[in-house]
């Protein structure tokens, strides 16, 4: 049974949700359903219970996990010492960000670590922030640029890169007449048409602060992906919130405007995720480093 499919497996078992697993995987839910069809008939053991509403493991499913787990901690244990005897690196280190981390933060990192080790291969993955840690902790991907939670979890080692406040943004220019009736005062927030993204950090500040206000928010839309908000905000059909570094890199950054709210959101702390065991691979504490 070939590391691919154990961690197809991982991936189905830590979310027990096929679509998110099959995200996490790279592959359509299709192609992971029949992955973990022929792993159950290759171990000869029913190791989920599917249904419409959910999927959970069974009691083979459980002990099979166990296995998956070691098997692949097995494996990157050989596969380091085996590194290390040699006189260069090799192999391959993937990582996950959003397209506006890939050319603020990981492009000086890769070009210092592609000269340092050109024996080691890139995977880069681009997509919503807020599935950074969930990537990392799902053995999905090696290392992730994301923002950090107020707690972070169990097993995860933290890097900081930078900081970033969250702010509200609305239409400039002609577009401006279309984002709403905010005018500064509090109570104009309940007529103003919010721009939120639909999960994640990010969102919960942003309701934490109405929340403190005593506002219920007119939300307009939910979006997934920072950029999208920028977008949409710059079409004057909202006041939405992106942490300063997305706007700043944003081709439409001329066309949205930074309003005044107070008090102001929690600042983003942008740094690389890995789960603390993968620091003893040479590849992933050789890009780790690479961040002073």
């Amino acid at each position: 049974m070939d590391n691919r499919a154990l961690r197809q497996f991982i991936n189905l078992a830590e979310t027990l949700h096929f679509g998110r697993a099959s995200e996490a995987s790279n592959i359509s839910p299709s192609a992971l359903s029949r992955g973990i069809a022929r792993i159950e008939d290759e171990v000869g053991a029913t190791l989920f219970e599917r249904n419409n509403r959910s999927v959970s493991l069974t009691h083979a499913g459980r002990l099979f996990l166990e296995y998956a787990r070691e098997s692949l901690g097995e494996w990157d244990t050989l596969r380091n010492r085996l590194m290390e005897e040699a006189a260069q690196l090799q192999g391959e280190v993937s990582v996950y960000c959003s397209v506006t981390a890939s050319y603020s933060f990981l492009f000086d990192i890769l070009t210092r670590f592609r000269q340092d080790y050109p024996g080691v291969g890139i995977k880069l993955h681009t997509g919503d922030p807020e599935d950074a840690i969930t990537r990392v902790q799902s053995g999905a991907e090696d290392i992730a640029i994301g923002a950090r939670p107020g707690r972070l979890a169990a097993g995860l080692a933290f890097k900081p890169i930078a900081v970033s406040p969250l702010v509200f943004i609305a239409a400039s220019g002609e577009n401006r007449r279309h984002d709403g009736q905010h005018r500064g005062a509090d109570s104009s927030w309940e007529e103003t048409p919010m721009i939120l993204p639909e999960r994640g950090l990010a969102r919960r500040r942003v309701d934490e602060w109405f929340r403190a206000k005593g506002i219920s928010p007119r939300v307009y839309v939910q979006v997934a992906g920072n950029e999208a908000i920028v977008s949409m905000v710059s079409l004057g059909l909202g006041v939405g919130v992106v942490p300063q570094i997305v706007l700043e890199n944003s081709p439409l950054a001329g066309k949205v405007r930074l309003l005044e709210a107070k008090p102001r959101l929690e600042a983003y702390e942008v740094g690389l995720f890995t789960l603390k065991k993968k620091l003893g691979s040479p590849i992933i504490k050789a890009f780790w480093d690479e961040l002073p």
